[in-house]
């Protein structure tokens, strides 16, 4: 009878944390948002972290808290969140006071480095704007060892993926240049509040030891996307004008752009004009 009446409680203080969910802040389907609710996913997620050693911490898009929750609870550690929505700030800031001076009110994509040292960075990432979050975490690539994100299955997909695949492309060669990357596992739609129409996936990224050796970013930058940007052409026919008449007739060069690794990028980059 105890356990009854306790599981009614329970349900009850349930149905009104729900409650107080949906009515003290809107769901902007502009922002992309949709928030995870999967406590066992909150959990995993928030767990990838304690394998690494670090003492900044950033999460982008902290939306409702779901996983801030577990973030400032590590302990000995400087977090802060970058958030664009100021209806869910200043959510944030009442339900956990914490917070007051460590939410940036931006867009991540227009912030500087808020480390002065290096710095993890975590997020269920805006589905609106995952490649280019990824593309500025890049800029960032010096100060950021780590990432740990959800993104579109899709986009995680790509950043994972290796040569040979159908997804291989100009994320995939660009993101692995300076990190690995895992993919750990898949997010379906119902872990979200709304549920997205599509499935999600977590990776992690992590900066490479021994960077890819390339005459210089820009040319290893340059070379992948001219390749990509006509993958179903060969290299012979894609890339001419990067290469003189004669380094053009090597074997490579009747390859396809998904068939190169990244290694094999970097090498040709020395042999561009």
């Amino acid at each position: 009878m105890n356990q009854c009446i306790n599981d009614r409680i329970a349900e009850s203080f349930k149905q009104f944390d729900t409650l107080t969910f949906v009515t003290m802040y809107t769901l902007k389907k502009s922002l992309g948002q949709h928030f995870l609710k999967d406590e066992l996913i909150i959990q995993k997620i928030a767990g990838l972290l304690q394998v690494h050693s670090f003492h900044n911490l950033l999460e982008v898009g902290p939306g409702a808290g779901a996983l801030t929750k577990e973030l400032i609870k590590i302990p000995e550690i400087s977090f802060k969140a970058v958030e664009l929505d100021e209806e869910k700030i200043e959510f944030l800031k009442k339900k956990y006071p914490i917070l007051i001076d460590k939410i940036i009110s931006a867009s991540f994509l227009d912030i500087q480095p808020p480390f002065t040292e290096s710095f993890t960075v975590i997020g269920n990432f805006p589905y609106n704007i995952s490649t280019q979050i990824l593309f500025k975490i890049l800029d960032w690539k010096d100060q950021v060892p780590t990432v740990i994100g959800m993104f579109q299955k899709e986009v995680a997909e790509r950043a994972a993926s290796k040569e040979g695949s159908k997804v291989y492309g100009v994320l995939s060669a660009l993101i692995q240049a300076y990190y690995d990357v895992e993919y750990l596992f898949d997010v379906p739609p119902e872990s979200f509040t709304p549920p997205p129409q599509v499935m999600s996936g977590v990776i992690k990224l992590i900066r490479r030891t021994i960077p890819l050796h390339v005459k210089s970013d820009r040319a290893y930058w340059v070379l992948v996307k001219t390749a990509f940007n006509q993958r179903r052409k060969t290299l012979r026919n894609a890339l001419k004008g990067q290469f003189s008449k004669e380094f053009l007739s090597e074997p490579i060069f009747a390859k396809r752009a998904e068939e190169l690794s990244i290694e094999d990028f970097a090498s040709l980059t020395f042999h561009m004009q």
